[in-house]
C-alpha cells in the first residue's frame, strides 16, 4: 500500500510538473516506423501469428507511440508566440473585407511559419494515432484468443474414465517426482557434498520450524497481550500493527525453509516447480488465517469490526481458513503441473514440471477442488448474506450492506461454478470460484484498513468524539476503494499490459464539447480553484477581523464587503483554474447556447434569488443586524446570502427567507436608517376619573424612561370615552426601537404603582350568567358576588327587572 501511494504521488506531481521540465524531444524515424507499422499490421491480421510474437510486437509499437506522443510537444514555445503575434494583429477580416497591406503581410508571414512548427507535431498526432490502432488490434486479438481458450469445452470430470485417467497421471506424477529426487540425491547430494552445507541447512531447518511453530502461536497472541497495555483511543492501531506479524513472520520461517531445501541441492526440474509455488502459497494460507482472525475474533481487541454473533464467527473463521487452504492448494497444482487452470495459469510465468498432465485427468483434480470450495464458499455466503439483519437495522453500516450483497452472490456463483466444471467448462468454473474468493479476501483487507485509519486519526486526537467518523478517515477510505480498482482488475484476468494501456488512455482523458480533460487538467484545475477560493477565504477573514472594524461602515456594510469580495474572488478562481488546466471555453459556446433555455426555464427561481442578492448587498435596503418584518415574520436579519436572508424571529427560530421575496414584495425594516423608534401605550381609567391628574401622571412616567427620546418629546393624548373606560395613549420615540418591548412593560409597571397610590381605579368588565332566563333578586345577587360588582349588576338591570 505504501508503494502504490508513493507511486500515485509521484505520478501526480509527474503530471503537474511536466510542462516544466518538458524539452524538445529528436525527431523520430517515420520511414523505419512505416515499415515497421506495415509489417506489424501484417502479422496481426494473420492468424497464424502466436501470442508471443503478438507480445513482442505489442512492445516494439508500444515504444514508437511513446516517441510519438513525446513528439506531440515539438515547437510548443515558438507556437505559442507565433500564436500570439498572430492575435496581437486582431481577428482576420470576414469573408468580403480587406485589411491593410502591411497587416495581410504581417498575417500570411506569421501563418506560413506556424504552419512550418506545426507540421512535425501534425506528423507525430498522425503516427501516434496509427500505433494506437496497432496496439488496440493486438489487445482485442489476445483477448480474443484467451476468451476461447477459457470457453473450451474438456471432458466431463463425471466420467468413470477420467477418474482412472487422473488416478493413472498422478501416480506418473508421484514417480516422477520420487525418481527424480532420487537420483538427485544418489548423484549430487553425496556426504562429501552435503557435509560442507549441513550447518547451513541445520541452521535455515531449525529457525524455520520454530518460527512456524512456537513463533506463530506467540505472534498470534502477541495483539491481544500488548494492546491491553495502551490506551484506549490507541488500541486498535497497536493491534493492528501487531497483527501483520502473523503473516510476516511464518513468512519468514517458509523463506528459510525453502532456503534449508534449497541448500540441499535434491531439488531437480520435477520437484523444483513446488518449491517456487511455496511463498505464494504462504501468502494465502497465512493471510487467510490472519483475515479470519481479524474479522472474525474470538474476542475483539478494541471493536467488533463486523457485527456477527459468536457461534457464526466460530464458523466464518473456520470457512475462511479452509478456504485459504483449498485456495494455496489449487495454486501448487495449477503453477506446478495442472492445466486447464484458468486465470491462475495464464497468469503464472513460473517452470512446471516435465509432465503432459492429461486432459482428462486436470478435469478431475480441477472439479474435486472447485467443489471443495464451491461448498465452503456456500456456507460462508450463507453467513455473510444474514450481516445486514444482524446488524442495528437503524444504523446499518455500508460495510453491512456491501458483505451481504457479495454473500447473496455468492450462493448462486457457487452452483454455477460446479455446473459449469460438471459439465466440462473447467476453465469457467476455474475463473467463477476463485477470483471471487480473492476478489472477498480483498473486501475484507480493505475494511481492515479503513478501520485502521479510522483508528489513526482517533489516536491523533486522543479519543475525541467524533474523530473516528470525520472526514478525512472517509476520503482516505473512498481513496483506498479507487486505488484498489487495478488490484480487482488483476484478479479478474487483466494483464499488467492492459493496465498500463487502461492507464495511458485515463492519462490522455476524454473529449467533451470538443475540450479534451485528462486526469493533469482536472488536477490542475482543483488545485488553482482550492489555492484562488483558500487566498479569498483568507482575504474576507482578515477584512472582517482587521481591516473592516477600523472604518466608518456599520456591520450591513461591512458584510456587504465581505460578501462582494467572496463572490469576485471565487469567480476569479475559477477563471483562473479554467485557464491553467488548458480549458478553452470557446468550446463550450455552443453547448451552453442549447442549454441557456432549459437552465432558464429550470432554474429561474435560483437565478432570481441570486440576482436578488446582488442587489440586496448592493443597494443595502436591508443589512445584517437590522428589524424587519417580511413575509408574516419579524426578527432579526443574521445572515444575507446569494439563495436567501436567514431571520431570526424573537422566539428564536430560523425563518429562511427567499431573497426575491426581499425585492419584489413590501418589507418593513424598523432599523434600516436609525434604532429608534416609536411605542404607543393605550390605557383605560374608569369613570369618575380627574382626566387631568390622570394626564400628569402618565406623562411623568414617560418622561423619567431613559431611552425615551426629548426630542421629540413623548406625549400623552385623551383618546376617546367609551362604554367601559376613558382611553389614554401614550406615544415617545425611544433611542433603541428594539428595547421597545422592556420600555412598554417598565412604563405599565409604574403606571399601576401610581394608580394604586393616587387612588385611581381601572375599568373592567363583568359578566353575568343566568340559567332558565330567571333573573336573582338585588338581595340574592349581593349573596352571591361582591358587593361592588353587585352595585355595578344593579345598576345595569332595565326598570322592568327583565
Amino acid at each position: 500500500m505504501i508503494r502504490a501511494f508513493l507511486a500515485v504521488v509521484v505520478t501526480v506531481l509527474a503530471l503537474c510538473m511536466s510542462p516544466a521540465w518538458a524539452q524538445d524531444p529528436v525527431l523520430p524515424n517515420y520511414e523505419t516506423w512505416d515499415r515497421i507499422a506495415t509489417q506489424s499490421e501484417q502479422l496481426v491480421g494473420n492468424g497464424d501469428t502466436t501470442a508471443a510474437q503478438l507480445n513482442d510486437i505489442r512492445a516494439r509499437i508500444v515504444n514508437w507511440r511513446k516517441q510519438f506522443q513525446d513528439a506531440q510537444g515539438v515547437n510548443a514555445d515558438p507556437i505559442a508566440t507565433i500564436e500570439s503575434q498572430i492575435a496581437a494583429l486582431g481577428p482576420a477580416p470576414a469573408e468580403g473585407q480587406t485589411e491593410p497591406d502591411d497587416i495581410a503581410a504581417r498575417r500570411s508571414e506569421l501563418q506560413a511559419r506556424l504552419s512550418e512548427l506545426q507540421a512535425p507535431r501534425l506528423a507525430a498526432v498522425e503516427a501516434f494515432s496509427r500505433a494506437d490502432t496497432i496496439v488496440r488490434r493486438i489487445d482485442q486479438a489476445l483477448t480474443e484468443r484467451q476468451v476461447m481458450e477459457l470457453a473450451r469445452l474438456s471432458p466431463s470430470p463425471l466420467l468413470p474414465a477420467n477418474w482412472l485417467l487422473a488416478a493413472s497421471e498422478t501416480t506418473r506424477l508421484v514417480n516422477g517426482i520420487v525418481e527424480n529426487t532420487s537420483q538427485r540425491i544418489g548423484e549430487r547430494a553425496t556426504w562429501g557434498e552435503l557435509r560442507p552445507r549441513l550447518p547451513q541447512v541445520a541452521g535455515y531447518l531449525i529457525a524455520a520450524l520454530l518460527l512456524l511453530t512456537l513463533g506463530r502461536y506467540w505472534v498470534d497472541t502477541l495483539p491481544q497481550r500488548l494492546s491491553a497495555r495502551t490506551k484506549d483511543y490507541s488500541r486498535g492501531v497497536v493491534a493492528f500493527i501487531l497483527s501483520l506479524a502473523q503473516i510476516a513472520l511464518p513468512m519468514i520461517g517458509v523463506y528459510l525453509l525453502i532456503s534449508a531445501l534449497t541448500a540441499t541441492g535434491i531439488f531437480g526440474l520435477w520437484t523444483r516447480p513446488f518449491l517456487d509455488a511455496l511463498p505464494a502459497a504462504g501468502v494465502i494460507l497465512f493471510g487467510s488465517a490472519w483475515l479470519a482472525r481479524q474479522l472474525f475474533p474470538n474476542k475483539s481487541v478494541a471493536y467488533d469490526t463486523l457485527n456477527v454473533p459468536h457461534d457464526e464467527r466460530q464458523k466464518a473463521r473456520w470457512l475462511v481458513n479452509a478456504l485459504g487452504m483449498a485456495l494455496a492448494v489449487h495454486h501448487v497444482a495449477s503453477v506446478a503441473f495442472l492445466p486447464l487452470s484458468g486465470l491462475a495459469e495464464r497468469n503464472s510465468r513460473l517452470q512446471r514440471v516435465p509432465l503432459d498432465f492429461a486432459e482428462g485427468g486436470a478435469v478431475v483434480w480441477h472439479f474435486a477442488l472447485i467443489v471443495i470450495a464451491a461448498a465452503l464458499l456456500f456456507k460462508l455466503g450463507m453467513i455473510l448474506r444474514r450481516l445486514k439483519p444482524w446488524a442495528d437495522q437503524s444504523n446499518t453500516s455500508y460495510r453491512h450492506r456491501v458483505l451481504s450483497l457479495a454473500g447473496t452472490l455468492t450462493r448462486p456463483l457457487a452452483i454455477l461454478a460446479v455446473i459449469a466444471a460438471a459439465i466440462g467448462y473447467v476453465n469457467v468454473g476455474n475463473l467463477l470460484i476463485w477470483p471471487w474468493i480473492q476478489s472477498m479476501a480483498l473486501l475484507g483487507v480493505l475494511i481492515l484498513l479503513q478501520d485502521f485509519i479510522a483508528d489513526v486519526f482517533n489516536m491523533l486526537k486522543r479519543g475525541q468524539e467524533g474523530a473516528r467518523d470525520g472526514l478525512a478517515p472517509l476520503l482516505i477510505g473512498f481513496a483506498l476503494v479507487l486505488l484498489s480498482i487495478p488490484v480487482f482488475l488483476l484478479i479478474w484476468g487483466a494483464s499488467g499490459n492492459e493496465l498500463v494501456e487502461y492507464w495511458n488512455r485515463f492519462r490522455q482523458g476524454l473529449t467533451l464539447g470538443g475540450v479534451r480533460l485528462s486526469p493533469g487538467a482536472v488536477l490542475m484545475f482543483l488545485l488553482v480553484f482550492a489555492i484562488g477560493y483558500s487566498i479569498t477565504r483568507a482575504v474576507q477573514g482578515a477584512l472582517r477581523t482587521s481591516v473592516l472594524p477600523k472604518t466608518k461602515l456599520d456591520a450591513g456594510g461591512q458584510n456587504a464587503v465581505v460578501s462582494g469580495i467572496g463572490y469576485v474572488g471565487i469567480i476569479l478562481a475559477a477563471i483562473l483554474a479554467i485557464t491553467s488546466a488548458g480549458i478553452d471555453l470557446s468550446s463550450f459556446a455552443i453547448v451552453a447556447g442549447a442549454l441557456s433555455v432549459g437552465i432558464g426555464f429550470g432554474m429561474q427561481n435560483i437565478v432570481s434569488n441570486f440576482v436578488s442578492g446582488i442587489i440586496l448587498l448592493i443597494e443595502r435596503p436591508i443589512s445584517v443586524g437590522d428589524w424587519i418584518s417580511a413575509g408574516g415574520q419579524q426578527g432579526i436579519v443574521k445572515r444575507i446570502s446569494v439563495r436567501a436572508t436567514s431571520v431570526e424571529t424573537f422566539d428564536k427560530q430560523q425563518v429562511i427567507v427567499p431573497n426575491s421575496d426581499l425585492i419584489s414584495q413590501p418589507v418593513i425594516n424598523w432599523t434600516r436608517q436609525s434604532k429608534t423608534g416609536r411605542i404607543i401605550i393605550p390605557i383605560g381609567v374608569s369613570y369618575g376619573t380627574d382626566t387631568r391628574k390622570v394626564h400628569r401622571i402618565l406623562k411623568e412616567i414617560i418622561e423619567d424612561q431613559p431611552l425615551v427620546t426629548i426630542d421629540p418629546a413623548p406625549s400623552v393624548l385623551f383618546r376617546g370615552i367609551t362604554v367601559d373606560a376613558l382611553n389614554f395613549e401614550i406615544r415617545a420615540v425611544i433611542s433603541d426601537i428594539g428595547s421597545g418591548l422592556g420600555v412598554t412593560s417598565e412604563v405599565y409597571h409604574q403606571i399601576v404603582e401610581r394608580f394604586i397610590q393616587e387612588g385611581i381605579g381601572m375599568p373592567f368588565t363583568t359578566r353575568d350568567i343566568w340559567k332558565d332566563g330567571d333573573l336573582p333578586l338585588a338581595d340574592e345577587a349581593e349573596d352571591e358576588i361582591p358587593a361592588q360588582v353587585a352595585q355595578v349588576a344593579q345598576r345595569e338591570l332595565p326598570d322592568d327587572g327583565k
